[in-house]
C-alpha cells in the first residue's frame, strides 16, 4: 500500500535527504527544499514504461544499418546548406535514437536553432513533433514564418505534461520529437514543480526510454545558469548521447556552437553562426573572422593556430603592460586561464630575464574567442613579451607550441592541420615546436623550429 512523504531535494546537485536540512551534506548548499513523494515499501514510485528485456548478441552481428545517419545539411546547395556545420558538429548527422541536449543562456537562440533543425527533418520526409513548453501554438508559428520553416510533416504542441506529450507521440508517431524545455516539462505523478531536480531527471529519463524503444531522435532544450553551466542536476549530462553548447560571443550577432559530448562523434567540435533576421546563417570562414580586425604593426599582438575538435582556427591573442601605480601589480586575463597566464609570466620572467615586476598585465583572446589548450601557449609569451619591449611582431607570422617551466617549447597535436589553415589565410611564416614537426609545409609557409622561449622570442620579434 502506498503512502505520502516528505523529501528534501537539493535544487543543486538533486540530493535527497530523508529528512530536512539546514546544509546539503553533498554540495554543502542550503538550497533544500521539501517534496512530496509517493512511496512504496520504502522506495520511490517512478511511472515508468517497462522495457521488454533483450537478449544478449555477439558485436560482429550487429547491423549498423538499421542506424543510418540523417545529415542537415547538404554541401553546395545554400538552401540546404545551413546546417551543415551542425551535421558536423554531432559527427556527420543525426543518430535515430539519440538523445540531444542543447544549452545556453537566454536568448542565444536555442529556439531559433532548433526550428531551423525541424524544418530540415521535415522537409526530408521525418515527421517531426516540436513542443514547447513556454510558448503557444500561435507564438511558434510566427517565428516559423519568419524563419520559413513551414512544413506539413512539423507539428507543434504546446504542452508542459509529459504524459500529454506521449499520448500525442503515440498519435502523430514523430521520427523526431523536440522539447523546449525540459525544466518546464514536469511528470503530474510527481510532486514538486518543473524545474526541481527530481523532475528534470524523471522527465529525461522518460524522454530517453522513449528515443532507445521507439528510435524517436529527440532533442532537449536546457537553460543554462549564470555561471554558464546546465542547470538541474549534473547527472542530466550523463543520461543524454550529445551534449551541445549554444553560446553568444561577447559583442556581435555572432554564435558558437560546441560539442561538449557525444557519444556518435568527437567531442569540442565547434560551429560559428551568424544571427540575421531569416535566422541563424553558417560562418564558412571562422578564422578570418576572429583575426580580421587584429592591429598590424602594433605591439602586443599574436596569432596562434589552435585545434577546435577536428576544426583548426586562428585566433588572435593581445597582450598590454603598462606601469602599475599600486604595490601589488594586477594580472588580468579574458578568454585564457588566469593561472596559465601566470604561470607563463613566472617563465619569461625566470628563463627569459623579461622583468614584470610593477606590470600591470592584461591579456585578452579577440572575438569573443577562448584558448583552453597548451598550444596556445607560445602566442600568450610572445605577445607579453613583444608589449614589455614595445616591439611589433611580424604580421604574417603564425605560432603555436606548449611552454614548460623550464622555457623548453614542447610538441603539440595536429601541426598539419594548423599549417594548412594558417597558410590558406595567407600567412608567410610560421614559429613551431622543433619536435613533433614534420619536414614536409604547407604551400607557401616558411617553418621556424625553436627549441626555447627565448629563440622563440628572437626569431618573432628581433
Amino acid at each position: 500500500m502506498s503512502k505520502i512523504a516528505t523529501r528534501s531535494v537539493c535544487q543543486g546537485c538533486g540530493h535527497v535527504e530523508r529528512k530536512s536540512l539546514g546544509k546539503c551534506p553533498q554540495c554543502g548548499g542550503t538550497s533544500l527544499v521539501e517534496q512530496r513523494a509517493a512511496i512504496i515499501n520504502n522506495g520511490l514510485r517512478l511511472a515508468q514504461p517497462s522495457p521488454s528485456p533483450s537478449r544478449a548478441v555477439r558485436i560482429t552481428d550487429v547491423d549498423l544499418s538499421e542506424l543510418p545517419r540523417r545529415q542537415l545539411g547538404v554541401q553546395h546547395r545554400e538552401a540546404l546548406r545551413r546546417l551543415g556545420e551542425l551535421d558536423r558538429v554531432l559527427g556527420g548527422g543525426l543518430v535515430p535514437g539519440s538523445l540531444v541536449l542543447v544549452t545556453g543562456e537566454p536568448g542565444v537562440g536555442k529556439s531559433t536553432l532548433l526550428l531551423e533543425v525541424a524544418r530540415r527533418l521535415s522537409s526530408s520526409g521525418a515527421r517531426t513533433l516540436y513542443v514547447s513548453a513556454e510558448e503557444s501554438t500561435p507564438q511558434m508559428r510566427l517565428r516559423a514564418e519568419r524563419l520559413n520553416a513551414l512544413h506539413d510533416d512539423l507539428y507543434l504542441q504546446a504542452e508542459s505534461d509529459i504524459g500529454a506529450i506521449v499520448e500525442e507521440i503515440d498519435r502523430v508517431q514523430p521520427a523526431a520529437l523536440i522539447i523546449d524545455s525540459v525544466q518546464s516539462v514536469c511528470v503530474s505523478e510527481l510532486g514538486g514543480a518543473p524545474g526541481t531536480p527530481s523532475q528534470v531527471r524523471e522527465v529525461t529519463t522518460r524522454c530517453m526510454h522513449l528515443a532507445k524503444q521507439r528510435g524517436i531522435t529527440t532533442f532537449l532544450v536546457g537553460h543554462a545558469t549564470k555561471d554558464g553551466g546546465l542547470a538541474g542536476p549534473k547527472t542530466l549530462e550523463h543520461m543524454v548521447d550529445c551534449v551541445l553548447s549554444f553560446e553568444a560571443s561577447r559583442h556581435g550577432p555572432h554564435r558558437v556552437l560546441r560539442a561538449t559530448k557525444n557519444r556518435f562523434g568527437n567531442t569540442s567540435e565547434l560551429a560559428v553562426f551568424e544571427m540575421q533576421a531569416a535566422g541563424l546563417v553558417p560562418v564558412d570562414n571562422p578564422s578570418a573572422l576572429f583575426v580580421a580586425e587584429r592591429p598590424r604593426g602594433r605591439p602586443g599582438s599574436a596569432v596562434c593556430a589552435t585545434m577546435e575538435g577536428t576544426r583548426a582556427l586562428l585566433v588572435e591573442v593581445q597582450a598590454l603592460a603598462v606601469q602599475t601605480s599600486f604595490g601589488t601589480p594586477r594580472r588580468s586575463s579574458s578568454g585564457i586561464d588566469h593561472n596559465r597566464v601566470a604561470l607563463l609570466s613566472a617563465v619569461l620572467e625566470g628563463r627569459s630575464g623579461l622583468s614584470l615586476l610593477g606590470m600591470d598585465l592584461f591579456v585578452n583572446v579577440a572575438a569573443g574567442a577562448s584558448l583552453d589548450e597548451p598550444a596556445a601557449d607560445l602566442s600568450v609569451a610572445l605577445a607579453m613579451a613583444s608589449s614589455l619591449r614595445g616591439q611589433a611582431i611580424d604580421p604574417d607570422l603564425v605560432c603555436f607550441g606548449e611552454i614548460g617551466l623550464a622555457g623548453e617549447i614542447r610538441a603539440v597535436s595536429r601541426v598539419d592541420s594548423r599549417l594548412e589553415e594558417a597558410a590558406r589565410l595567407g600567412f608567410s611564416r610560421a614559429l613551431v615546436p622543433s619536435t613533433g614537426t614534420t619536414t614536409s609545409t604547407a604551400r607557401g609557409l616558411t617553418l621556424m623550429r625553436v627549441k626555447s622561449v627565448d629563440e622563440a622570442i628572437a626569431l618573432g620579434i628581433g
